[in-house]
């Protein structure tokens, strides 16, 4: 297995530290509902993980949530509302958008929030003045970024060509204008934590390597996040890390994200051109964003647009149809153990989710060819499935849609197809329809259809049979 390291700036074999993966992805800021661009670093760094277990490694997953900043601040302030619950509302939301992504959570995964690790946060921080990498001024501490000789090693880029807008931060009392903050002394208004500093908060790099350091130890293998927090981020972390604990590399693996697009520039909060997650839900489903996101490499950047998603839909419903067509159970069975190899081999080649998909849809049409042909496919259909579900995440399985809303129901009849659980596939309903349409019910498949339409699906009959489609 081949990883591309922005370290090196190359592909290198993945050999881990020890028997156990430590990965570290950065989280979200709750600050507002998180977008698409967060579905795109997290689906990837979900599929990443996946597929280090599918190949046998055991994997230390931490993901954290910066729940103190000045972007949540500042949002609380404009809503007068405490901070905290401001954080815990967005946490909450961003909880349930992994969730409806299908985003796995281990139970040896670690989701730690900022606020909750304040006593590591110090602990680091008095590490890094004790050796001599930072010093205190006006409450606040900075780090000393001309004493690590190796800044710049991730973003290869010079001292002069990383200035950045941190620069003017605490700019009266830093003795280099490159330095950055670890511990922001506490303003009028603002949360604050003690400290042997002063009322304070820490700043958000030191957060990261914090946490990092207490629950994935001193070294760790993978690091993830977008490409936007290669600088300063992700230089920042290396530095505090590799100066705290004299080991180097911090991190042996740095992989980095492409950014999703709207347009010409970013997708992202601060400019106000973005597509929530929940937005997105609202009109595909969760395999389609899936598959949009990993029909494209990682490390491209990735350009939303409703036609992509519209294919991505069709793209899932191709799969969905091959895996669940009638095994005719005749003849020889149809081996699908090449088109497993294949898809192996592109995601053996950093993680080529791309690749992989092109093998999946190959084998999907393959098992068309065969069944129709009267050739057993049981087989190469849970190829099929293990393959998009364990790896891709894909549920490949119908939507479901709630039969129990309130909405008028014409005739005692037609309530009965109302089933006692409280969630129906679309195909159920379908089906109910057609057998309606066969016994010449006009009305009441009419009834099914029109329910569908208020649950946001408009039915399409075509010459292969009634399909379904999101209202857009």
């Amino acid at each position: 297995m081949k990883l591309y390291n922005t370290l090196s700036g190359k592909k290198e074999e993945f050999q881990p530290l020890s028997d156990e993966v430590r990965m570290y992805v950065c989280g979200v800021t709750p600050y507002d509902d998180a977008h698409i661009g967060h579905a795109m670093s997290y689906v990837i760094f979900d599929v990443i993980r996946r597929y280090l277990k599918f190949r046998d490694y055991k994997v230390k997953y931490v993901q954290n949530v910066t729940d103190i900043d000045d972007k949540i601040i500042d949002r609380a302030n404009k809503l007068a509302i405490p901070p905290a619950e401001l954080a815990k509302k967005y946490t909450e939301s961003y909880d349930e958008d992994m969730e409806a992504l299908n985003i796995i959570k281990a139970e040896t995964d670690v989701y730690p929030k900022a606020t909750g690790e304040i006593p590591k946060i110090i602990e680091v921080i008095q590490g890094l003045i004790d050796k001599g990498f930072a010093y205190p001024a006006g409450g606040s501490v900075y780090f000393r970024v001309r004493k690590d000789p190796d800044y710049g090693k991730l973003s290869h880029r010079s001292l002069d060509a990383m200035m950045s807008a941190e620069c003017a931060i605490g700019a009266g009392e830093k003795e280099d204008p490159m330095d950055f903050a670890l511990w922001k002394a506490s303003k009028p208004g603002e949360p604050f934590w003690e400290s042997p500093w002063g009322e304070g908060r820490p700043g958000w790099h030191i957060e990261c390597s914090a946490m990092s350091l207490k629950y994935l130890g001193e070294q760790i293998d993978i690091h993830g996040g977008g490409q936007d927090l290669i600088f300063p981020h992700h230089e920042n972390e290396i530095a505090q890390s590799e100066s705290f604990t004299g080991k180097k590399p911090f991190v042996k693996y740095w992989l980095h994200n492409g950014l999703v697009q709207l347009g010409e520039d970013k997708m992202s909060k601060s400019l106000g051109n973005l597509v929530t997650i929940k937005e997105a839900l609202g009109k595909y489903g969760a395999d389609a964003i899936r598959l949009f996101i990993l029909n494209s490499h990682y490390r491209s950047p990735l350009t939303y647009s409703e036609e992509g998603l519209e294919a991505a839909e069709k793209g899932v419903e191709r799969l969905l149809r091959a895996v669940s067509r009638d095994d005719p159970g005749g003849g020889k069975a149809f081996d699908a153990a090449s088109y497993r190899q294949q898809f192996v081999e592109a995601m053996d080649d950093d993680f080529n989710t791309a690749k992989g998909l092109g093998s999946l849809f190959e084998l999907a049409n393959a098992i068309n060819q065969a069944g129709d042909a009267g050739v057993s496919i049981g087989q190469a259909q849970g190829t099929l499935v293990s393959l998009a579900r364990e790896v891709l995440g894909l549920t490949l399985t119908e939507e479901a849609v709630d039969t129990n809303a309130a909405i008028e129901i014409s005739t005692a009849e037609a309530k009965s197809w109302q089933l006692n659980t409280r969630k129906t596939t679309i195909g159920e309903l379908i089906e109910l329809r057609e057998q309606f349409r066969k016994d010449k019910k006009w009305q009441l498949a009419d009834e099914v259809r029109l329910f569908l339409d208020k649950k946001g699906f408009i039915l399409e009959d075509t010459p292969k049979g009634t399909v379904s489609k999101r209202k857009r």
